[in-house]
């Protein structure tokens, strides 16, 4: 077996412990990396930019500081990958998504992500393919093409972060970077079948600017996708702590370590198979409805609740899409005062669904405004008020299985579930109602459907209670284990693809 084979399913925590006992080098890692990388990227589509020869000296660094001895962070020597969107590295380019017009837009400037995982010491070997400005819950787009789901490479990967997913759960890495402004970190992990990790607002900092109050509407994360809870922890530990630049970042430390061993004896959790008004797959249904009882089996008590939310679900991924227009608006408009006008000289790199939105976003008025901010209000107090009474909530993280990617570029989720439409773009995630509201809130592999398809479960804890959404995700974990679903990945027969 080569070495990048033996590599490719090591966790972040069996990668540590073999980098330190000195049997495995950071070389050796990402030498082994590389080689997955160049076998089996062109099959995913997860990967847009790679830098294998800065992985190289950053892993000859990193070997040289073990073997002198130097004090190391805790993600000395791992691997790990940027999303192509509002994420950067000096040096790499930036094309938000796959626009055909940035397509040689280099930053000068980190993201968190890049920054503090670089700080602790983890090498980073290249940027993963997301959707136009992430303005959907797949990963397509003009530039770049659809990801590809290693459990089913006719699939989507789901989005935004749809490229990482990919690279994490066909073993390229043992984690790769989300971010999630509606769920982009928490849909594709439920597709892919891999634990996606959303933080509380805050806990790990978001830095923007010239704005550094954009991240509020709907609350935007960085994050991590890991095929475990335990290296999640990790990568939180990694990532999260205050920095001055955030208005909004915490101060406090948290052992999240520590939250792994914890029990859910005792706790109560609320348990809804739909968020009242979200139209759910019948297999996905059942899956989660099913994945939930293991928590009474740990000794929770479990309850199914009703949140009293009466808007309809299209009003509600509408709502997700008005607040998250501004943000948009405001890149494309700083691209504008740069001398990139996409919207007037490359409307056509840019999806119609997006563009009907971004019309919409420039009429928009301050009264408009407002009463999204209502009715923002309204899911907040929902949530708000069952977690007075519950510890957790489990739902479903997606309502539907993975669709099949289209050749156009403008791949999209369901328009209708169980005969109910709902809008493509973000409508059939139950994940975008914790951006609205800013709860810890992770996508756990729930299990599998007829077809061998992932099917995620939601675990939304209460703010700031992130110790209590990973200690009821480990013991999941422990008590109905899914690694072993990644063998539908590693037998996947790759010789006869040929990418578009």
């Amino acid at each position: 077996m080569s070495l990048s084979n033996e590599l490719s399913y090591l966790s972040v925590a069996e990668l540590k412990t073999k980098i330190a006992s000195r049997e495995l080098s950071p070389v050796d890692i990402i030498e082994g990396v590389i080689g997955r990388i160049e076998e089996r990227n062109e099959s995913l589509n997860a990967f847009v930019h790679l830098d294998f020869e800065g992985a190289r000296q950053r892993a000859k660094k990193a070997e040289d500081q073990l073997m002198s001895g130097e004090e190391v962070g805790i993600m000395h020597g791992i691997p790990t990958a940027l999303k192509d969107l509002f994420d950067f590295k000096p040096g790499w380019p930036s094309t938000f998504g796959g626009i055909p017009a940035l397509k040689d837009f280099i930053a000068d400037f980190y993201c968190v992500y890049a920054e503090r995982m670089e700080q602790k010491g983890a090498i980073l070997v290249g940027k993963t393919n997301s959707p136009v400005m992430g303005f959907r819950g797949t990963c397509d787009n003009y530039l770049f093409g659809p990801s590809r789901n290693p459990f089913n490479l006719a699939k989507n990967t789901g989005g935004s972060s749809g490229g990482s997913a990919a690279a994490v759960a066909d073993g390229l890495l043992p984690v790769a970077e989300g971010t999630d402004g509606g769920g982009s970190i928490r849909i594709p992990a439920a597709w892919c079948g891999l634990y996606g990790y959303k933080a509380s607002f805050g806990r790990i900092p978001f830095v923007a600017r010239p704005n550094a109050f954009g991240g509020l509407n709907p609350f935007l994360f960085e994050g991590t996708l890991t095929r475990n809870v335990e290296d999640a922890a990790i990568g939180l530990t990694a990532l999260a702590g205050y920095d001055s630049r955030d208005p909004f970042s915490i101060d406090d430390k948290v052992n999240y370590m520590g939250a792994l061993s914890k029990s859910v004896k005792g706790m109560k959790i609320a348990y809804s198979p739909d968020f009242d008004v979200f139209p759910v797959d019948k297999q996905v249904a059942e899956v989660v409805r099913n994945a939930v009882k293991v928590f009474e089996q740990a000794g929770a008590h479990v309850e199914e609740v009703k949140f009293g939310i009466t808007r309809d679900q299209r009003e509600l991924s509408d709502l997700w899409s008005r607040l998250i227009l501004p943000s948009n608006i405001d890149t494309l408009e700083n691209f504008k005062a740069q001398g990139i006008d996409i919207l007037k000289d490359h409307k056509g790199d840019l999806p119609p669904q997006y563009i009907e939105w971004l019309e919409k976003g420039y009429k928009l008025n301050v009264l408009d405004m407002n009463r999204d901010q209502h009715m923002r209000t309204e899911i907040y107090d929902s949530i708000q008020n069952v977690l007075e009474q519950y510890d957790l909530i489990i739902t479903p993280t997606v309502a539907s299985l993975p669709v099949d990617n289209t050749n156009d570029g403008n791949t999209m989720g369901p328009t209708q579930i169980n005969g109910v439409e709902v809008d493509p773009l973000i409508g059939w995630c139950l994940t975008y109602f914790t951006n609205f509201t800013g709860h810890p809130s992770a996508s756990i592999p729930a299990g599998l459907s007829k077809e061998n398809l992932p099917i995620g479960m939601q675990i939304i804890g209460r703010r700031y209670a992130d110790t209590d959404v990973l200690a009821a995700s480990a013991v999941f974990e422990r008590m109905k284990p899914w690694n072993s679903i990644y063998d539908i990945c590693k037998n996947r027969d790759i010789s006869n693809f040929i990418a578009n």
